[in-house]
């Protein structure tokens, strides 16, 4: 039986060979996780009688087992580029829509924004709604909008942070005050002062109607008594006011008829009351509104002025910002740490519209390798468990990175010279038994 039992080696040997060759042939595919030989003895029975009856008659490889320890993460710069460091596998849909799991995380975006691997798989993940935050619950095939623009949003919302002088005077003036030293107490002159104009403390920002046209909206804070201020965002209505007052004699309190709404502060010059005010934006620019049908169409828009102050200090304008946007197109993608994908678009948007699902297995090493730096379930891998980065005991991101393979070559090497001695050694063991047969055979 020498013959089989070097028969049995050289086979075992050859495919040790082949699993190295493999190894070293993928040292530096990304992704790649290296795989062994892992050998068992072969007997000629395995329930004889006692006595020693039961020998061996060779060796098989019992199973080439895939080893799934981490490489080596490498910046490589690129936006798209995404390597795991700890437990998990991208989820991908092949082009025949069967699922698919990598660790390669060197994405392109196609011709038709879809985020893709190199051998055209999707890449899948958890879409998010722009407007709510929220994602999905199932992966789906990521796609960005590369062919048309995306939507316009209405404003909603204007954020003010702002200062008002706590210096300032009633915005109406005050008239002359004559001398009178004999009153009791006595009264000392005092000078006029000239009503406020109504710009001095104003402010301006665009927003934007349903079709994405801006259209500007004013904000000027008129100071009527005492850490009080009326809001007005139309300014020839704050300047009628003023005029009316004017007409009425110098120093007459401030009617504030065209006001929106009035902000109060206390001693301290932090705001009580007052926010938000809830005024209208009426489209000014947008040429498919106006006299003719369909006729101008306010929309309603919510200041929040809370965070404004009231301090010894000049008017100053720390955030104006809006909610709404005009139609944008796709500039850019990134893919950020905790695998959001976040897109930039023309009009100035950055927004996450998804984030990149992870998939792990009770036992990864029973995952089949089909190619393309892919594997698919099996019964003995279990089916796949889904997740977010960071979650549980899935792998955290790094984006910009990838992950190199897990060969060591040097160890490869050296288990190459081992395999090559080993096919030597079982080589020799035929010649030997071929020498004592013809030993045999030449016998007279």
């Amino acid at each position: 039986m020498a013959f089989q039992h070097g028969l049995s080696g050289l086979n075992a040997s050859s495919k040790n060979l082949d699993v190295i060759g493999h190894n070293i042939a993928n040292a530096n595919t990304t992704g790649f996780k290296s795989s062994r030989a892992e050998f068992a003895e072969m007997v000629a029975a395995s329930m004889g009688a006692g006595g020693g009856s039961n020998y061996g008659i060779g060796v098989e490889v019992a199973a080439v087992a895939q080893q799934f320890s981490q490489g080596n993460v490498t910046v490589t710069g690129n936006n798209l580029d995404v390597a795991i460091n700890g437990n998990g596998f991208f989820k991908v849909q092949q082009p025949d829509g069967s699922a698919a799991y990598t660790r390669a995380g060197n994405f392109k975006l196609d011709k038709d924004g879809d985020l893709v691997t190199n051998g055209g798989a999707q890449v899948m993940g958890f879409r998010v709604d722009p407007a709510t935050g929220l994602s999905t619950s199932e992966p789906q095939p990521l796609s960005f909008p590369t062919g048309a623009p995306i939507q316009a949003q209405q404003t909603s919302k204007i954020t003010a942070v702002f200062n008002l002088d706590a210096r300032a005077k009633d915005a109406v003036g005050k008239a002359a005050v004559v001398a009178n030293p004999t009153a009791t107490p006595p009264i000392a002159a005092q000078a006029a002062v000239p009503p406020t104009p109504a710009s001095t403390y104003g402010t301006s920002i665009n927003v934007y109607d349903s079709q994405g046209v801006a259209t500007p909206v004013s904000l000027y804070f008129l100071k009527n008594g005492l850490n009080t201020w009326e809001v007005y965002t139309d300014l020839a209505a704050a300047e009628a006011d003023l005029a009316k007052s004017a007409a009425a004699g110098a120093g007459t309190a401030l009617t504030p008829t065209g006001s929106k709404g009035k902000i109060v502060f206390d001693e301290n010059g932090k705001l009580t009351s007052g926010s938000p005010i809830k005024p209208t934006a009426t489209p000014t620019a947008n040429p498919n509104q106006g006299t003719a049908k369909p006729a101008v169409i306010p929309f309603p828009v919510t200041v929040d002025l809370s965070g404004a102050t009231q301090f010894g200090s000049k008017f100053a304008v720390a955030d104006l910002s809006q909610d709404g946007y005009a139609s944008g197109d796709l500039t850019s993608i990134n893919i950020s740490n905790d695998g959001m994908v976040m897109a930039s678009y023309s009009n100035g948007v950055t927004r996450a519209e998804a984030q990149v699902a992870l998939a792990n297995f009770r036992n990864p090493q029973g995952l089949l390798a089909v190619g393309g730096n892919n594997w698919v379930e099996s019964f003995d891998s279990g089916p796949a468990v889904m997740g977010k980065p960071g979650d549980g005991n899935f792998g955290a991101l790094r984006s910009g990175a990838l992950e190199d393979s897990n060969v060591d070559l040097t160890a490869e090497l050296v288990n190459m010279m081992t395999a090559q001695r080993a096919y030597q050694a079982n080589a020799q063991t035929i010649k030997t038994q071929d020498q004592v047969m013809s030993t045999l055979v030449n016998l007279r």
